[in-house]
Formats: C-alpha cells, structure tokens, sequence
C-alpha cells in the first residue's frame, strides 16, 4: 500500500512540475505540492526531491525522447551511485508520465519559442499596371503584390499588403541571399 501512494505521490509531483514549469498555471507552487503530496517530509528533502525531478523532466522534454531514448536514459540514472540516482520507482514513474504527456510539452515548448505574432500565411502575384503619361503614351511596369498574414496564438489573422515594383523586389532578393550567406558562414564556420 505505501509503495501505491509513493507512486501516485510521485505522479502528482510531475504533473505538477509540468502544469508549472510547461503548461504555466501559477496556482502550483512548490509548497502546494509539498502539502499536498509529501507532508511528512521536510523542506528542504522534498526541495530536493522536486529539483531533481524537475531537471530529469527538462533533460527528457529538451531531447524529446522517444521510447528508446527514454528507456536507456531512465537506465543510466538508475544505475548512478549515490543520491543522484533514481529508483526503479522513480524511473518507472516518470517512464509513464512522459509517454502520456509527451505531446502536450513538446506543444507546450514550440508555443513558448513561438515569436509573436508569427507569420500563418503569405500569397503573392505580380500585376501589370499600366499608365497614360501627359504625352498620350502608354507605360508600363511590373508591381509585385504581397499579403502577409498574421496572427497571435487564440486571436484573429491580421493581413498586410505590400507592394513591390521591380527595383524593390531586387532589393529584397538581394538582402535574402546576404541573409542567406550569413547563415552559410556560420553554419560552415561551427
């Protein structure tokens, strides 16, 4: 019977973690957790207890484990000696924790690195305009149509147009392929 309440205590610790730390409810507080799912131990070992269980959880949700990944790495901290090891327990705990929210945090980790407003849509066109001049003659150009959409998470898409003839579509060009050379450097330089 103590070895179920260990293990739905320790349970209760991980969601909290991650409705704290992932799904950001500011009701769950390291003393509600304690209070709640650990009375009888004392601050600073259930301090312990949660830092320790909280950066695991980080460890597995920033590799974004899968079964394989998890398994060798539940095994490895099982085997370390001393204190910083994990328990069967502990490692079988978090073992199912993560195969059920393993969804939810990664959703919860690419909203939170999400810029805002991002960018949900871009269409183009070019147009042929065409103009009388004070002569009677006809010119024309080419102008480039561009609608951007975008929109903040759980809000209505905003549309922005612009408009590029020639010489600005060139400079745009241009200023991506500097980009693009940037990003090569790095990349080749690392």
């Amino acid at each position: 019977m103590a070895e179920v309440d260990a293990t739905k205590s320790l349970s209760g610790l991980l969601n909290g973690i991650a409705q704290k730390v992932y799904y950001n409810n500011s009701e769950i507080t390291e003393e509600l957790l304690r209070s709640e799912l650990y009375p009888e131990m004392s601050p600073d070992e259930f301090t312990a207890l949660h830092d320790k269980m909280k950066g695991l959880l980080k460890s597995i949700a920033t590799a974004d484990m899968d079964h394989a990944q998890l398994e060798a790495f539940l095994t490895a901290q099982t085997k370390k000696q001393g204190g910083g090891g994990l328990s069967a327990e502990q490692a079988a705990a978090l073992s199912r924790f993560w195969k059920s929210q393993r969804v939810r945090v990664k959703e919860s980790l690419v909203a939170h690195s999400r810029w805002e407003p991002s960018l949900r849509g871009l269409s183009w066109r070019v147009d042929l305009q065409t103009a009388a001049s004070r002569r009677g003659t006809a010119h024309s150009g080419l102008v480039a149509l561009v609608e951007l959409e975008l929109g903040r998470t759980g809000q209505d898409s905003e549309f922005v147009c612009l408009e590029f003839d020639e010489t600005k579509v060139n400079q745009v060009l241009k200023k991506m392929a500097d980009i693009q050379e940037s990003i090569d450097r790095i990349v080749h330089s690392t």
